[in-house]
Protein backbone atom coordinates (compact mmCIF):
# COMPACT_ATOMS: atom_id res chain seq x y z
CA UNK A 1 0.00 0.00 0.00
CA UNK A 2 0.91 3.65 -0.62
CA UNK A 3 -0.02 6.86 0.94
CA UNK A 4 0.59 10.18 -0.18
CA UNK A 5 0.18 13.48 1.74
CA UNK A 6 0.65 16.99 0.34
CA UNK A 7 1.15 20.23 2.03
CA UNK A 8 2.79 23.63 1.45
CA UNK A 9 5.78 22.34 3.27
CA UNK A 10 6.50 20.41 6.85
CA UNK A 11 2.70 20.67 8.03
CA UNK A 12 2.28 16.79 6.37
CA UNK A 13 4.81 15.73 9.01
CA UNK A 14 2.30 14.74 11.82
CA UNK A 15 -0.24 12.75 9.17
CA UNK A 16 2.79 10.99 7.72
CA UNK A 17 3.84 10.26 11.26
CA UNK A 18 0.53 8.61 12.16
CA UNK A 19 0.51 6.60 9.28
CA UNK A 20 3.37 5.41 10.03
CA UNK A 21 2.19 4.47 13.09
CA UNK A 22 -1.21 2.92 12.19
CA UNK A 23 0.49 0.69 9.56
CA UNK A 24 4.17 0.73 9.29
CA UNK A 25 3.90 -1.42 5.98
CA UNK A 26 2.70 1.49 4.02
CA UNK A 27 4.80 3.15 1.38
CA UNK A 28 4.65 7.18 1.94
CA UNK A 29 5.17 9.66 -0.71
CA UNK A 30 5.55 13.29 1.08
CA UNK A 31 4.93 16.26 -1.75
CA UNK A 32 5.50 19.65 -0.78
CA UNK A 33 6.75 23.08 -2.39
CA UNK A 34 8.18 25.00 0.82
CA UNK A 35 9.37 27.67 -1.98
CA UNK A 36 5.73 28.17 -2.01
CA UNK A 37 5.26 28.68 1.14
CA UNK A 38 2.81 30.67 2.94
CA UNK A 39 -0.04 29.82 1.30
CA UNK A 40 -1.96 31.58 3.74
CA UNK A 41 -2.23 34.91 2.14
CA UNK A 42 -2.30 33.88 -1.55
CA UNK A 43 -5.61 34.17 -3.59
CA UNK A 44 -7.89 31.24 -3.45
CA UNK A 45 -6.97 30.75 -7.38
CA UNK A 46 -3.33 31.04 -6.65
CA UNK A 47 -3.44 27.89 -3.84
CA UNK A 48 -5.67 25.69 -6.11
CA UNK A 49 -2.72 26.13 -8.49
CA UNK A 50 -0.02 25.53 -6.34
CA UNK A 51 -2.21 22.54 -4.37
CA UNK A 52 -2.55 20.66 -7.90
CA UNK A 53 0.94 20.93 -9.04
CA UNK A 54 2.01 19.46 -5.88
CA UNK A 55 -0.77 16.86 -5.81
CA UNK A 56 0.04 15.64 -9.62
CA UNK A 57 3.68 15.17 -8.72
CA UNK A 58 2.35 12.83 -5.92
CA UNK A 59 -0.15 11.30 -7.73
CA UNK A 60 2.55 10.42 -10.46
CA UNK A 61 3.80 7.69 -7.71
CA UNK A 62 0.34 6.17 -8.11
CA UNK A 63 -0.99 6.29 -4.59
CA UNK A 64 -3.83 4.07 -2.94
CA UNK A 65 -5.19 7.61 -1.87
CA UNK A 66 -3.91 11.50 -1.36
CA UNK A 67 -4.19 13.26 2.43
CA UNK A 68 -4.30 16.80 1.69
CA UNK A 69 -2.30 17.88 5.31
CA UNK A 70 -2.87 21.95 4.99
CA UNK A 71 -5.90 23.61 6.16
CA UNK A 72 -5.35 26.47 3.72
CA UNK A 73 -5.39 24.21 0.41
CA UNK A 74 -8.27 22.04 1.90
CA UNK A 75 -10.67 25.15 2.24
CA UNK A 76 -9.67 26.62 -1.58
CA UNK A 77 -8.65 23.58 -3.28
CA UNK A 78 -10.20 20.28 -2.53
CA UNK A 79 -13.00 20.08 -5.04
CA UNK A 80 -10.49 20.98 -7.70
CA UNK A 81 -8.17 17.92 -6.17
CA UNK A 82 -10.56 15.63 -6.33
CA UNK A 83 -11.80 16.53 -9.60
CA UNK A 84 -8.60 16.07 -11.13
CA UNK A 85 -7.59 12.66 -9.10
CA UNK A 86 -10.68 10.93 -8.24
CA UNK A 87 -12.33 7.94 -8.55
CA UNK A 88 -8.47 6.67 -9.60
CA UNK A 89 -6.93 8.25 -6.03
CA UNK A 90 -8.78 8.80 -3.26
CA UNK A 91 -8.63 12.35 -1.52
CA UNK A 92 -8.80 12.83 1.98
CA UNK A 93 -9.41 16.52 3.21
CA UNK A 94 -8.22 17.93 6.48
CA UNK A 95 -10.61 20.18 9.30
CA UNK A 96 -10.10 21.43 12.19
CA UNK A 97 -11.25 19.20 14.85
CA UNK A 98 -13.70 21.66 16.23
CA UNK A 99 -16.26 19.20 16.22
CA UNK A 100 -14.92 16.94 18.58
CA UNK A 101 -12.92 19.56 20.73
CA UNK A 102 -16.48 21.24 21.35
CA UNK A 103 -18.42 18.26 22.05
CA UNK A 104 -18.07 19.03 25.70
CA UNK A 105 -18.85 22.56 25.71
CA UNK A 106 -17.43 25.03 27.86
CA UNK A 107 -14.45 27.03 26.62
CA UNK A 108 -12.83 26.27 23.27
CA UNK A 109 -10.19 28.31 21.30
CA UNK A 110 -9.27 27.31 17.67
CA UNK A 111 -5.53 28.41 16.77
CA UNK A 112 -5.39 28.94 13.02
CA UNK A 113 -3.72 31.43 10.62
CA UNK A 114 -4.95 35.03 10.54
CA UNK A 115 -6.19 33.93 6.89
CA UNK A 116 -8.22 31.12 8.53
CA UNK A 117 -9.24 33.22 11.62
CA UNK A 118 -12.70 34.51 10.81
CA UNK A 119 -13.12 33.04 7.53
CA UNK A 120 -16.23 32.39 5.93
CA UNK A 121 -14.88 28.52 5.97
CA UNK A 122 -13.90 28.66 10.07
CA UNK A 123 -17.43 30.56 10.89
CA UNK A 124 -19.62 28.41 9.40
CA UNK A 125 -17.99 25.18 11.28
CA UNK A 126 -17.98 26.85 14.22
CA UNK A 127 -21.69 27.77 13.39
CA UNK A 128 -22.15 24.04 12.83
CA UNK A 129 -20.36 22.18 15.30
CA UNK A 130 -19.67 24.44 18.73
CA UNK A 131 -23.28 26.15 19.21
CA UNK A 132 -22.90 24.12 22.69
CA UNK A 133 -19.17 26.19 23.30
CA UNK A 134 -17.57 29.21 24.30
CA UNK A 135 -15.34 29.75 20.98
CA UNK A 136 -12.34 31.69 20.74
CA UNK A 137 -10.48 32.53 17.75
CA UNK A 138 -6.98 32.89 18.00
CA UNK A 139 -5.04 34.39 14.94
CA UNK A 140 -1.32 32.90 14.76
CA UNK A 141 0.63 35.17 12.83
CA UNK A 142 3.80 33.81 12.05
CA UNK A 143 3.53 30.43 13.66
CA UNK A 144 3.48 28.06 10.58
CA UNK A 145 6.20 30.00 9.22
CA UNK A 146 8.37 29.75 11.94
CA UNK A 147 7.37 25.90 12.47
CA UNK A 148 8.54 25.35 8.71
CA UNK A 149 11.53 26.89 9.53
CA UNK A 150 12.31 25.33 12.75
CA UNK A 151 13.43 28.77 14.46
CA UNK A 152 13.00 28.08 17.69
CA UNK A 153 12.58 32.22 18.92
CA UNK A 154 10.00 33.10 16.40
CA UNK A 155 8.29 29.89 17.77
CA UNK A 156 8.35 31.17 20.88
CA UNK A 157 7.56 34.41 20.62
CA UNK A 158 4.61 33.11 18.16
CA UNK A 159 3.30 31.15 20.62
CA UNK A 160 3.50 33.03 23.91
CA UNK A 161 1.50 36.10 21.81
CA UNK A 162 -1.27 33.58 20.88
CA UNK A 163 -1.74 32.28 24.25
CA UNK A 164 -1.92 35.82 25.64
CA UNK A 165 -5.28 35.39 23.15
CA UNK A 166 -6.74 32.21 25.04
CA UNK A 167 -9.03 32.48 27.86
CA UNK A 168 -7.13 31.33 31.01
CA UNK A 169 -8.80 28.03 31.86
CA UNK A 170 -9.33 27.08 28.24
CA UNK A 171 -10.88 23.23 28.24
CA UNK A 172 -9.90 22.86 24.74
CA UNK A 173 -7.78 24.00 21.92
CA UNK A 174 -7.88 23.19 18.32
CA UNK A 175 -4.82 23.22 16.33
CA UNK A 176 -6.21 24.63 12.98
CA UNK A 177 -3.06 24.39 11.02
CA UNK A 178 -1.34 20.96 10.46
CA UNK A 179 2.17 22.86 11.25
CA UNK A 180 1.06 23.68 14.62
CA UNK A 181 0.62 19.65 15.79
CA UNK A 182 4.49 19.86 15.51
CA UNK A 183 4.87 21.62 18.03
CA UNK A 184 1.99 20.79 20.38
CA UNK A 185 3.57 20.26 23.38
CA UNK A 186 5.56 24.04 23.55
CA UNK A 187 1.39 25.18 22.89
CA UNK A 188 0.23 23.10 25.60
CA UNK A 189 3.23 24.41 28.21
CA UNK A 190 1.90 28.24 27.11
CA UNK A 191 -1.55 27.90 27.43
CA UNK A 192 -1.49 25.68 30.83
CA UNK A 193 -2.79 27.62 33.83
CA UNK A 194 -1.48 27.19 38.00
CA UNK A 195 -3.72 24.77 39.90
CA UNK A 196 -5.85 25.08 36.45
CA UNK A 197 -6.83 21.23 34.66
CA UNK A 198 -4.59 21.28 31.81
CA UNK A 199 -6.49 21.94 28.49
CA UNK A 200 -7.39 18.63 25.62
CA UNK A 201 -5.41 19.46 22.52
CA UNK A 202 -6.98 18.48 18.93
CA UNK A 203 -5.53 18.18 16.13
CA UNK A 204 -6.31 16.38 12.84
CA UNK A 205 -3.18 14.09 12.13
CA UNK A 206 -4.73 10.70 13.61
CA UNK A 207 -7.99 11.12 12.09
CA UNK A 208 -7.17 12.27 8.44
CA UNK A 209 -4.62 8.90 8.59
CA UNK A 210 -7.20 6.64 9.68
CA UNK A 211 -9.83 8.01 7.11
CA UNK A 212 -6.79 7.42 4.20
CA UNK A 213 -6.30 4.05 5.45
CA UNK A 214 -9.83 2.73 4.92
CA UNK A 215 -9.86 4.79 1.49
CA UNK A 216 -7.20 3.03 0.56
CA UNK A 217 -8.60 -0.35 1.95
CA UNK A 218 -5.71 -1.12 4.07
CA UNK A 219 -5.35 -2.30 7.72
CA UNK A 220 -3.85 -0.64 10.44
CA UNK A 221 -1.78 -3.31 11.53
CA UNK A 222 1.90 -4.86 10.62
CA UNK A 223 3.32 -7.78 9.23
CA UNK A 224 6.77 -6.73 9.86
CA UNK A 225 7.64 -4.66 6.99
CA UNK A 226 8.46 -1.36 6.91
CA UNK A 227 7.67 0.82 4.30
CA UNK A 228 9.82 2.69 2.00
CA UNK A 229 9.60 6.74 1.75
CA UNK A 230 9.70 9.22 -1.21
CA UNK A 231 9.89 12.76 -0.59
CA UNK A 232 9.13 15.30 -3.26
CA UNK A 233 9.89 19.29 -3.10
CA UNK A 234 8.37 20.93 -6.04
CA UNK A 235 8.14 17.90 -7.89
CA UNK A 236 11.65 16.49 -7.60
CA UNK A 237 13.12 13.68 -5.68
CA UNK A 238 14.96 14.78 -2.50
CA UNK A 239 15.73 14.27 1.17
CA UNK A 240 13.70 15.46 3.79
CA UNK A 241 14.23 19.05 4.37
CA UNK A 242 16.51 19.51 7.46
CA UNK A 243 14.28 21.49 9.86
CA UNK A 244 12.03 18.28 9.29
CA UNK A 245 14.29 16.86 11.70
CA UNK A 246 13.99 19.10 14.27
CA UNK A 247 10.99 17.40 14.94
CA UNK A 248 10.72 13.88 17.02
CA UNK A 249 7.77 13.20 13.52
CA UNK A 250 10.51 14.08 10.98
CA UNK A 251 13.37 12.02 12.92
CA UNK A 252 11.20 8.78 12.75
CA UNK A 253 10.25 9.42 8.83
CA UNK A 254 14.00 9.68 8.22
CA UNK A 255 14.60 6.80 9.73
CA UNK A 256 12.74 4.74 6.79
CA UNK A 257 14.41 3.39 3.87
CA UNK A 258 14.24 5.96 1.07
CA UNK A 259 12.29 4.91 -1.91
CA UNK A 260 14.55 3.78 -5.20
Amino acid sequence: MKIALMDSGIGLLAAADAVRRLCPEADLVLSSDPDSMPWGPRTPEDVTELALAVARAAAGHRPDALIVACNTASVHALPALRAALEPRVPVIGTVPAIKPASSGGGSVAIWATPATTGSPYQSALIRDFAAAADVTEVPCPGLADAVQHADEEAIDRAVAAAAALTPRGVRAVVLGCTHYELVAGRILAAVRGPGLPDPALYGSAGAVAAQALRRAGGRPKTDGAVGRLTVLLGGRESALPPSALAYAEGRALAGLVRAE
